[in-house]
């Protein structure tokens, strides 16, 4: 079968196992099959979820399976859905402590990148969400991993990119809310400078994240909005909405691949005007959104990943430590500026430390770009990467796609350490994505 990520490159062909039956069919799967790595929903953006021989498909494990409301711990397979989860306890006053830019990632899968979101500089990755986990071991059989049992395997899992087995099930923390809306505040930075300036005078505010207009150059490079918002209180929420409503399911799609020519310099700098415009006028003023424009913005488009075009995307999401980050950034910013390579989405946010061996935050400052696959856009990424390892940063594993085996190795400095735990447990040639064939974990 011909897989691909949500960046639709790189391609490769990979035998599918469905995973359905539970734990017993799961450890055969696993043991009889070398070359294979699990699968979640497939939103990894390059080659992290194919695996070398075989994949492993885990949607088929969806199920919830115990909800302890006093604890707020919540049991569930490895194929369940952030999403789902947040349907089906929302209404109850309960939401994940930390989600990523889409909904539509699987509990496992959220483990294996250990993902982020806009709270990572205050409460750290999903990782720190997990009270224990399930794991099936490359022998079939299957261990319990918390922080206090099995700790290194526990490390090496979250953020590892599914590469120490496949994770059955997990016990995870929710939080407790009032309400499904944000109260969000929008500010204006017209420079890089003034726009990290803006993340770190919200160190205390729960959510803070920074759209940034990579098309401005000079004075303005690095122009931004900056959104912070925090869980809004049922006082807050008025005018007859409903206090604790989900959102409603029915959204767009781009039901064919535009042409290549449609996200161009010309079209994306129109958007980027307008966008930053409308920003802007919304000034300082708390506005109250829902969950979903607030978090997951472009889940409201189905398959919006075909916008880039039959040969796919790119997603160049790197992290940088404070003392360099603002030269590094602003560097990065204006030779994408100069190639002419318009950048659809530019996101700029502060993180915290990670949580596992191979977890990508790191303290410091991650900006993330998304660029149609090109010829020309190769040698580029490949100069960025040189900045952002010189700097002492790394790229994320979850959204890569072609980073070259150097640059990820100066940027884990945890990475002997996982290969070992691989080696204990016998995952070396026996738990393969095409991700870990390339960059030799």
């Amino acid at each position: 079968m011909l897989l691909e990520g949500w960046g639709r490159y790189p391609r490769h062909e990979s035998k599918p196992l469905a995973a359905r039956a539970g734990l017993h069919e799961l450890g055969h799967l696993v043991s009889q099959h070398q070359g294979l790595v699990a699968r979640g929903n497939g939103r990894a953006y390059g080659d992290a979820a194919i695996g070398e021989d075989a994949t492993l498909l885990m949607r088929g494990l969806d199920r919830m399976k115990a909800f302890d409301e006093e604890a707020c711990l919540l049991t569930v397979e490895g194929g369940v859905l952030l999403g789902d989860i947040i349907e089906t306890f929302l209404p109850r006053g309960f939401f994940l402590p930390v989600v990523p830019g889409t909904k539509f990632v699987t509990v496992g899968g959220a483990i294996a990148a250990d993902v982020h979101g806009k709270n990572h500089h205050r409460d750290g990755g999903f990782g720190a969400t997990v009270h224990s986990l399930r794991l099936v071991l490359p022998s079939g059989q299957t261990v319990t991993c918390s922080p206090s049992e099995n700790g290194e395997l526990f490390r090496a899992t979250i953020g590892g990119m599914g590469l120490t087995g496949a994770i059955a099930e997990a016990t995870i923390r929710l939080r407790r809310v009032e309400t499904s809306f944000i109260r969000q505040q929008t500010s204006v930075a017209p420079n890089l400078s003034a726009a990290l300036a803006a993340l770190d005078a919200a160190d205390e505010v729960t959510y803070s994240v920074a759209w940034i207009d990579c098309l401005a150059g000079g004075a303005a490079l690095g122009r931004s909005l900056i959104y912070a918002g925090e869980h809004a209180s049922a006082e807050e929420v008025v005018d007859g909405k409903e206090r604790l409503a989900v959102a409603a399911s029915k959204r767009l799609s781009v039901p064919v691949d535009l042409p290549g020519w449609t996200l161009n310099r010309a079209s994306v700098m129109a958007f980027n005007e307008l966008y930053f415009r409308r920003g802007s006028a919304a000034g300082r003023e708390h506005t109250l959104v829902q969950y979903e424009p607030y978090f997951f913005p472009l889940d409201g488009v189905g398959q919006w990943n075909r916008i880039y075009g039959k040969r796919g995307f790119l997603q160049h999401q790197c992290v940088v430590p404070p003392d360099n980050a603002e030269a590094v950034l602003s560097e990065i910013l204006a030779r994408f500026a100069r190639s002419g390579k318009a950048s659809f989405l530019a996101v700029l946010k502060k993180l915290g430390e990670g949580s596992g061996m191979l977890s990508f935050p790191m303290r410091g400052y991650t900006l993330a770009l998304d660029v149609q696959v090109s010829e020309e856009i190769f040698p580029l990424l490949d100069e960025i990467d040189s900045l952002v390892a010189r700097a002492g940063g790394r790229l994320y594993l979850a959204k890569d796609a072609r980073q070259s085996r150097a640059t990820f190795e100066q940027g884990y400095p945890e990475l002997e350490a996982f290969r070992q735990v691989r080696r204990s447990i016998g995952a070396e040639g026996h738990i393969t994505s095409k991700l870990s064939r390339r960059l030799g974990i």
